[in-house]
């Protein structure tokens, strides 16, 4: 089969098109015949070797895939590896058959970035209508979600984004402000005044500067979550400000969720059930052939994309 393979940690240039051989079949797994491959920043981080879960060289990257099992049915699957390959091999906890009311591009925005902006929001900091949200990145594939669903809970929602397009578009999937973040200048400002005052729930995922502005614009008893580090740089909580105003700051990362049998089954069939009924709607970006990998993870690193994007494994 043709696959992606990472024989040594580094950028963009590490991924190599090879053939290579069918995974084995495992009990209580399914093997897919892969449409699309998720193309994430977990990735990145995989073939950087900076995940928090490492997987040792060499291996095929891609924890999120859309494909078609031996009995013509499709289903998208979390994993750890091997979705950049045109088989592969997925647990059955972690897949999950796709609706025909939803389409293969839809179904894989919903699998690991609608699952992780779906348990942020009501999972980890448990909004509700009578909360101002913070939403990073809110043209990409998470925020994008997560601005729909706050919305759609009653929630307001305060939408960062680095360009005037994106804000725009955050401003068509239902947000109610919109704060520049392609600088770190007077952020905290920014989003104080955006917000009409400060937020009582943000999702972080940058880390550094954005971290103490997100923290800085927190209400009294304001709750964050952070689900990523993209600066690299770490954010390191001072705890009189958190004792000061009662400020609660948390870490989520999805795949703690998968050893459990009700939490991505009950969120996924909320998010299918949401695209079938047409309030919610996955911002799609571009679909790379599985040869342009290198191109995908260098275009959705330098923020050059919106929405989700994927490898297109069939082209």
């Amino acid at each position: 089969m043709r696959a992606i393979a990472v024989r040594e940690f580094g950028g963009p240039e590490v991924l190599e098109l090879t053939d290579m051989p069918e995974p084995d079949g495992r009990p209580g797994h399914l093997r897919l015949r892969t449409r699309l491959a998720g193309v994430n920043y977990a990735d990145i981080h995989l073939r950087e070797g900076t995940y928090p879960a490492p997987m040792p060289a060499p291996f095929i990257p891609g924890n999120e895939v859309l494909g078609i099992a031996q009995d013509g049915r499709r289903y998208v699957a979390l994993g750890r590896g091997g979705g950049y390959a045109e088989t592969t091999v997925v647990h059955r906890r972690l897949a999950f058959e796709v609706p025909d009311a939803v389409a293969d591009h839809d179904a894989v925005a919903l699998t690991l970035q609608g699952n992780t902006a779906w348990h942020l929001l009501f999972t980890d900091l448990r909004v509700t209508a009578e909360d101002t949200l913070l939403v990073p990145a809110a043209a990409g594939g998470v925020g994008s979600l997560a601005v729909q669903l706050a919305k759609h809970a009653g929630a307001k929602v305060v939408a960062m984004a680095s360009s005037e397009d994106k804000r725009r578009t955050a401003v068509e999937l239902g947000a109610d402000a919109t704060v520049d973040s392609s600088t770190t200048d007077a952020l905290t400002e920014r989003i104080l005044d955006a917000a009409g005052g400060p937020v009582s729930a943000a999702m972080e995922m940058t880390g550094g500067d954005v971290f103490h502005a997100t923290l800085a614009a927190l209400s009294p008893r304001g709750r964050m979550s952070v689900f990523g580090a993209v600066t690299g740089s770490e954010g390191l909580v001072p705890i009189t400000s958190l004792l000061a105003a009662s400020k609660a700051v948390s870490g989520f990362w999805l795949p703690n969720l998968y050893p459990t049998r009700t939490h991505l089954k009950e969120s996924m069939a909320a998010l299918f059930a949401a695209v079938a009924e047409g309030w919610l709607k996955p911002l799609n970006g571009p679909a790379y052939k599985l040869g342009q990998a290198r191109q995908a993870h260098h275009d959705l690193a330098a923020r050059l994309t919106a929405g989700k994007v994927v490898l297109d494994v069939d082209r």
